[in-house]
């Protein structure tokens, strides 16, 4: 096994350094180039989702407070009217106040790459998307415990899209929520039709090359234990899980319900508590209605036991109703080092049929499987809210994810709490940025990785 400090010194080989300067200009993790008249989102964009559009071609709105509200506020631009892009000139820590910010207005671009060093952090709420054909790039959402009581019912996900479709979270970072850091949710039902039902929840989504961690366990949810990284709610239709780092959740690496299909790509899993890709029809949810079958596909994935991972499940099933798997060059690791190639673990004691594909589902739009040996140095380099210029919370989650630290945590005090950061402002220049993309159109600053 290697040192700690000659794992700390490979963060600095060349070839990572350049990789993460690079981060924001590179396809990410997964994604091929696309063709050259295609309208993508921005440049690597995957999945049922890339075509969205966002706020392109509307107003330019310039968030100039870290005010929770009011004039020039985060709150007050994504909630604006018609087509928008919200750019920043402005960085450091919004305080939501214990409150989740719901967004209900469509045709939206939130794009975090624009702000100065060190980017934006909402902490204390989190961020409900209840509005379609939105892109969510280079945000950090830490809600935290806000100060509540154990078990006091205050629960927050970090993100989470409701009832919305053509959605694309993409390099963001999502941590310390008290329900889930990542999901995509809606109604249950609209209906007795299983189309019905998937177009009246969310669809269409991709949620792409994010850090998901650390999910506070016991916490403020009114259940006790409640670290879990995504929820992928009943119904749920077309959705890519692809690039991503899930560190340190407990369980929901993603989770699945009743009739979700969609793709799991690529994913770096380090530190689950008991298991990572679960799929689990409630039956009493489904009281009234016909189970319907759901399909995960599993391809590239990456797991890696840590501290706090009591066994080494891939995939499980809970709960009732059938599912078609496809589960391809999945690779476990765990805690002594023993590879287990295309494991999947036990998958349920319940009567359902897991139906195992022969023939790979077709990949989603963008998306350049890799070879699981190639995932873990791709998602470390690229993950999270600006990877050039990740803040101190996201260097210590990578650096103990290749270290093999680190642990399922209650409170965010135990990490050192809530960050502190000094605000910077720097003027928003349009000249600087391709405005159909919001990619840059010069290099931006690189912060060095830890040594």
């Amino acid at each position: 096994m290697k040192s700690t400090r000659a794992m700390r010194m490979a963060l600095c080989r060349p070839f990572a350094v350049a990789a993460i300067a690079a981060a924001l200009l590179m396809p990410p993790v997964g994604a091929s180039a696309a063709p050259a008249d295609a309208a993508l989102a921005f440049p690597g964009a995957q999945g049922w989702a890339a075509h969205a559009t966002g706020g392109r071609g509307g107003k330019i709105l310039r968030v100039t407070t870290l005010a929770a509200s009011g004039p020039g506020s985060f709150a007050e631009a994504v909630n604006s009217e018609g087509p928008r892009i919200v750019v920043f000139e402005v960085a450091g820590v919004i305080d939501l106040g214990a409150k989740t910010l719901r967004i209900v207005e469509p045709d939206l671009t939130i794009a975090g790459q624009t702000a100065p060093s060190p980017g934006i952090t909402l902490i204390r709420g989190g961020i409900d998307i209840a509005a379609s054909n939105i892109i969510v790039r280079h945000i950090r959402v830490r809600p935290g415990s806000t100060g509540a009581a154990r078990m006091a019912g205050l629960d927050f996900d970090a993100i989470s899209t409701v009832g919305a479709h053509d959605v694309i979270v993409d390099h963001c970072t999502l941590t310390w929520a008290t329900d889930e850091n990542l999901s995509a949710s809606g109604k249950r039902f609209a209906g007795n039709d299983a189309e019905e039902n998937a177009a009246a929840t969310s669809h269409r989504i991709t949620f792409s090359n994010n850090i998901i961690a650390e999910g506070l366990a016991h916490s403020t949810h009114a259940k006790g234990e409640h670290s879990k990284g995504s929820l992928i709610h009943d119904h749920v239709r077309d959705i890519l899980i692809v690039g991503n780092l899930y560190a340190h959740n407990y369980e929901r690496n993603p989770l699945f319900k009743g009739g979700v299909r969609g793709q799991v790509i690529n994913n770096l899993i380090y530190n689950p508590g008991q298991r990572a890709a679960h799929y689990n029809l409630i039956a009493e949810e489904w009281q009234g209605h016909d189970y319907e079958t759901g399909q995960m596909v599993l391809r590239g994935n990456v797991m890696r036991a840590g501290p706090s991972t009591q066994d080494l499940a891939f995939f499980m099933i809970g709960g009732s109703g059938d599912i078609d798997l496809f589960a391809q060059d999945n690779l476990l690791v765990d805690r002594v080092g023993r590879h287990k190639i295309d494991a999947e673990g036990s998958y349920t004691n319940a009567p359902v049929k897991v139906n195992a594909l022969k023939r790979a589902p077709e990949l989603p739009l963008g998306v350049n499987l890799l070879a699981s040996a190639q995932v873990q140095d791709a998602v470390i380099a690229n993950a999270g809210a600006r990877p050039w210029d990740r803040d101190d919370v996201d260097r210590r989650i990578v650096a103990d994810t290749i270290e093999g630290r680190g642990g399922i945590i209650d409170n965010e005090s135990e990490v050192g709490g809530y960050p502190k950061q000094k605000e910077t402002r720097q003027a928003f220049v349009e000249a600087d940025w391709d405005l159909g993309t919001m990619e840059p159109l010069k290099p931006l600053q690189r912060r060095e990785p830890l040594k």
